[in-house]
């Protein structure tokens, strides 16, 4: 049996008696999307109204009816018999059980023209969508792609949430290839956590899609998937920084135009696709700061002007030096030369012109030369590119920069992210008071155990 929504003032005749007269009915949300409405007359009993949003701001409103078309009347002073007249339950049950007025095209939306629907409308607003999309084309299309939104189950998305997180993590495959999958122990614990958070990440894209079909009209009900849950306590991964030794073998591992890369995220905390796109004329040699660009979560840029080292203004001058203003700061050198070669030759076979190429590091061609820099740098477990930004935050809070600061450095309008991540690294008075007034019980390390650089 369905739950039902309480509500002290409308449930029993006795509440409603004490409610004072009013044209604009009394609502109580049902679900998302559907409110029941009590609307209390001058004299008689009052009668119940169905208020449903059809999306675009717009709302249906309709009386409750019995099956020739007369009002379903509240049990104010008759007893209820769940045809004419209707307790508060009753009349819950009957809003339920009427159909959203259907427009064209409705009741054969598939999943997979829902999410498109959601991605094409994200990308007009300036979001960035090729990680959803990814997800999208990658995990739900191939399992619920074809299903009608409609006919969806809380059982049918709930199994598809859990086989998608003991399924192997996929490995890189080329175009027409058989997709290939890296190991995967689901006897390691960390190794399910990472598995059962990229199925929650893969199942806010389907609600989020699912969820702006049924406030476009386009579903009848959003049951379905509001009741599946998402995997608790799994997203928040061990924070992984390096120390300043292993950052040094780190950027003599790197090949030589990665290393720039990597030095310029241990300088500034900037994401990889933040330094990718720095030009020559974003760098300030006069003040030190470096304009960075950042994109909020309403798809509009951000800039802020993030403040250097005396170390990390000597790396960008030399970086910087004797180039023009709209040059690319950083370039993959390597795969510039090969897509020069490749595009000369294809040229020549057509007898066109060549065209240039910037050079500019693109998606994910950050993933292979860091897990190749960890491996000859001996830094196990391996950290990705991002892991620098947490290195350069870490060690800036564990050296006493305030939190604030930290923060403003990294682009972030608050503290928050800062406080949650690395705020158990910063001095406090907490810390102080213990390593000063803490019991010590004569422990001695044995002379014989000597400790490995890391």
């Amino acid at each position: 049996m369905a739950r039902k929504v309480r509500d002290s003032n409308l449930e029993t005749r006795t509440a409603r008696s004490k409610l004072k007269r009013q044209h604009k009915p009394y609502f109580r949300l049902i679900e998302p999307g559907l409110h029941l409405g009590y609307r209390k007359l001058a004299s008689g009993p009052g009668t119940w109204i169905a208020r449903r949003y059809e999306g675009d701001g717009k709302y249906s409103v309709k009386n409750l009816t019995t099956g020739d078309g007369a009002l379903a009347i509240a049990d104010d002073y008759s007893e209820s018999d769940g045809v004419g007249v209707l307790s508060f339950g009753q009349a819950q049950e009957l809003v339920k059980a009427i159909k959203r007025p259907q427009a064209e095209g409705a009741g054969s939306l598939t999943v997979k023209r829902a999410v498109e629907v959601y991605l094409e409308a994200n990308e007009a607003d300036g979001r960035d969508i090729v990680d959803a999309r990814c997800r999208a084309v990658a995990h739900i299309y191939p399992t619920l792609g074809s299903n009608q939104c409609e006919d969806l189950t809380t059982e049918q998305i709930r199994k598809w949430h859990r086989a998608l997180a003991k399924s192997p993590p996929r490995a890189r495959t080329k175009p027409g290839d058989v997709q290939r999958y890296r190991k995967f122990n689901g006897d390691d614990p960390e190794a399910m956590r990472r598995r059962q958070a990229t199925a929650n990440r893969v199942l806010t894209v389907l609600k989020a899609a699912l969820n702006k079909a049924f406030n476009d009209g386009k579903v009848a009900s959003d049951a379905a998937w509001r009741k599946v849950k998402r995997f608790k306590g799994v997203d928040g991964a061990r924070l992984h920084y390096l120390t300043v030794v292993q950052a040094k073998r780190l950027i003599t591992a790197c090949e030589s135009d990665f290393r720039l890369l990597v030095q310029a995220a241990l300088q500034t905390g900037g994401r990889y696709g933040q330094l990718a796109q720095l030009v020559v004329s974003d760098f300030n040699p006069d003040v030190g700061t470096l304009r960075m660009r950042t994109r909020k979560g309403d798809g509009t840029e951000k800039v802020y002007h993030a403040t250097l080292t005396d170390e990390g203004v000597l790396f960008f001058k030399q970086v910087c030096a004797g180039r023009t203003g709209s040059e690319l700061i950083f370039r993959n050198q390597g795969r510039l030369q090969r897509a020069l070669e490749h595009k000369r030759q294809q040229m020549r076979a057509e007898g066109k012109a060549t065209v240039a190429d910037r050079g500019d590091w693109r998606e994910s061609e950050q993933l292979r030369p860091m897990s190749e820099a960890c491996e000859r740098a001996k830094i196990a477990p391996p950290i990705g590119f991002h892991g620098l930004r947490h290195t350069w935050a870490s060690h800036a809070v564990m050296n006493g920069v305030p939190l604030l600061v930290v923060a403003k450095n990294l682009g972030h309008s608050d503290t928050r992210m800062v406080e949650k991540h690395y705020g158990h690294l910063a001095p406090s008075f907490v810390v102080d008071a213990i390593r000063k007034g803490a019991p010590r019980f004569g422990f001695e390390p044995e002379k014989r155990v000597i400790a490995l650089a890391p």
